[in-house]
């Protein structure tokens, strides 16, 4: 086993699978199927959803909304998600918890980075809702702040692409792959994996990228087991 202590990023819009709103209970069954098979190989596993498939802020403030309460209401699709994905584990026997950067007593604990470590340290796998509990910041870079305080050894993206391209491979099929890259790289070329606030931090702390393809089931685990799936990200 390769890590010991991740943070999966997960999109929200990953979630939709093939509709054009809300959470396809396909995706989230293969994911919580996922994130079973790693902790039960004793995989400490704290996660981050975004929440583009309920509501994005920056989105919101072309239909007029301000945009610092347009974050908000996309931290609370967050949360949202985050629920979604602990109802989903714990139906498969996976003890959960979800902590959230605002508070919400009713729902979910206060992320405490003491709590969580105990959290993951007794197998729970912890998830972490509303970004960074502030405006104009991305879930991209909750994740990557995160995976910084709890230590996490890996940030491994998942989303609906198997890796890091010279070009959108969506758009164009002569695109090439990085099985590795280096952050320098990354700036120089101009690839856009994460924003790049959450970029700067991850190669301030030295601290990996490994993007996959999370739809394809296996993925996560191969990754765990040290087999090169994806892109690397590194110093």
């Amino acid at each position: 086993m390769k890590y010991k202590r991740i943070l999966l990023k997960l999109s929200g819009e990953a979630l939709m699978g093939n509709q054009h709103y809300g959470i396809s209970s396909e995706i989230l069954q293969s994911y919580s199927k996922q994130i079973k098979e790693i902790s039960e190989m004793g995989v400490e596993i704290a996660i981050v959803i975004g929440g583009g498939n309920i509501f994005r802020g920056v989105a919101g403030v072309a239909t007029g909304i301000d945009r610092v309460q347009g974050d908000y209401m996309g931290m609370l699709a967050t949360v949202i998600n985050g629920m979604a994905l602990q109802s989903s584990l714990e139906a498969m026997g996976v003890h959960t918890r979800l902590q959230t950067s605002i508070k919400m007593d009713q729902i979910a604990e206060p992320f405490i980075k003491r709590r969580a470590d105990r959290h993951l340290e007794k197998g729970r796998v912890v998830i972490f809702g509303a970004g960074t509990g502030n405006p104009y910041f991305t879930t991209d870079t909750a994740a990557t702040l995160k995976a910084i305080e709890i230590n996490a050894e890996v940030i491994l993206k998942g989303t609906r692409v198997d890796g890091i391209y010279d070009t959108d491979p969506e758009k164009n099929k002569n695109a090439v792959k990085f099985n590795s890259i280096s952050f320098d790289e990354v700036y120089k070329k101009g690839l856009k994996i994460m924003d790049m606030t959450a970029f700067t931090l991850s190669q301030e702390n030295s601290l990996p990228i490994i993007v996959f393809d999370m739809n394809k089931e296996g993925n996560l685990r191969k990754i765990i087991e040290g087999k090169e799936v994806g892109t690397l990200v590194s110093i």
